[in-house]
């Protein structure tokens, strides 16, 4: 079959990858696609957000399987605009529609879905212009620190963490009165800090039937030790130690069957991927957030793990048949390393000629934030550029080979965390 991937980053690419070592896959496309995903696949200078061309993409390329990478042209709608033209009927569709997507397009609608279908979440308060008021004297008698959320998108940066009730209202002022945000911060969600140690789990449903996919942790921060600013993630680790059967069980039966309950009775029929954003207090688990899609770099991890046909499962989750298709998970651990520009996630420069990538070994090479220069070079077009997956029967080795990979690759001003999965090893022992 003929397939569509919709996306530019690191997770396109690990999709690209897998997808294309299908017997089921004839040809693949990739809109807009990078210099990684030109090696697997077709690119198409077409943006994911522009919904006519891509409508008339699909019936030109002969497209049946469509999967949609990141979050905004789910937000906006993109599923419902591709099942609404009659002459797109025979397509499937791997991702959520508008109302679905609410799961991430709003923290509000998210919390009063979890709150309502008993998700266990961190306590919350929702605050608008016309309340802020109502919010500041909310934020004097709550406990410090507290965690501020725009309500919708906000690309990955509309979360802080204030440690004092000044630096609260500051921020709550400054998004809510002062646009710090724009839109996505018409609304603020005010939430108890949990203490705890975070993951992510990953889930395929067919909006019935469902498969948990193999856990991760991702390193948001941008310096070492997780400090520093807040990135879109710098590195990440498959399977998570201190995530045992047991509290992977709780997880199932506390947050999974009620999520996918919760969507069926609100008439939500989601089709898709469900990343699980978690906080384990005291091995209990805890929702910190919803996306509506794979993360990344979490899907560079978890992909390389799952031993089944790719394009089978998503093909049986399209057809509403996910739970007559069997799915093989690999013990290995999968360990990746972002290597990213100087400056990220601040001001940086592009353009930058990326060397030494076919010296690496061991390792799956993923492009982010890549580009053709003159259709020869590859340099650098994005604030995280590369992400290195090392797969291995231990997490040492793991490890090993992620880090010895993002050492070895070149580009002017690149930089990357030294102490991914380090911090697991110390669980370890």
């Amino acid at each position: 079959m003929n397939i569509l991937i919709l996306g530019s980053g690191g997770r396109e690419h690990a999709f690209a990858w897998k997808m294309a070592q299908s017997p089921l896959c004839d040809e693949l496309f990739v809109a807009p696609g990078n210099a990684g995903t030109a090696s697997v696949a077709t690119n198409l200078e077409i943006s994911y957000n522009d919904f006519e061309a891509i409508a008339a993409l699909i019936t030109e390329k002969r497209i049946e399987l469509v999967v949609v990478g990141p979050e905004e042209p789910l937000v906006k709608g993109i599923i419902d605009f591709l099942q609404n033209r009659p002459e797109l009927k025979h397509v499937r569709l791997i991702g959520p529609d508008q109302a679905g997507a609410q799961l991430e397009g709003s923290k509000d609608f998210s919390k009063n879905f979890m709150q309502k279908y008993g998700i266990p979440t961190a306590g919350y308060r929702t605050f608008t212009a016309a309340t802020v008021e109502e919010g500041m004297a909310y934020l004097q008698s709550h406990t410090m620190p507290v965690v501020l959320k725009a309500d919708g998108l906000a690309a990955g940066k509309g979360v802080i963490i204030s440690e004092t009730v000044q630096e609260a209202q500051e921020s709550l002022r400054e998004i809510l009165q002062d646009g710090k945000f724009g839109d996505a911060g018409s609304k603020v969600v005010v939430e108890q800090f949990l203490k705890g140690i975070e993951l992510s789990v990953f889930v395929l449903t067919d909006g019935e039937h469902y498969k948990i996919l193999p856990e991760a942790k991702d390193y948001k921060r941008i310096g070492e030790n997780d400090t520093g600013l807040n990135t879109g993630g710098m590195g990440a680790v498959s399977p998570v130690i201190f995530a045992d059967s047991n509290f992977l069980r709780k997880v199932e039966e506390k947050v999974v069957k009620p999520t996918l309950q919760g969507l069926r009775q609100e008439g939500i029929k989601y089709v898709g991927f469900i990343f699980i954003g978690l906080m384990n207090v005291k091995s209990e688990p805890y929702v910190i957030e919803y996306n509506v899609r794979m993360g990344d770099p979490e899907t560079e991890v978890v992909l390389p793990r799952i031993q089944s046909d790719l394009v089978t499962l998503l093909t049986a989750t399209a057809k509403g048949t996910l739970q007559d298709t069997p799915m093989s998970i690999s013990p290995q651990v999968a360990v990746t390393t972002v290597v990213v520009s100087g400056g990220y996630p601040g001001d940086y420069e592009k353009g930058k000629v990326i060397a030494d990538t076919d010296k690496t070994e061991d390792v799956v090479v993923f492009h982010a934030g890549t580009a053709f220069n003159g259709n020869t070079e590859v340099v650098t077009n994005g604030g995280r550029v590369l992400v290195l997956t090392g797969i291995a029967n231990s997490l040492e080795n793991a490890v090993h080979k992620s880090q010895r990979a993002a050492h070895t690759v070149q580009f002017e001003g690149k930089y990357y965390r030294h102490d991914i999965g380090l911090d697991l090893l110390r669980f370890k022992d």
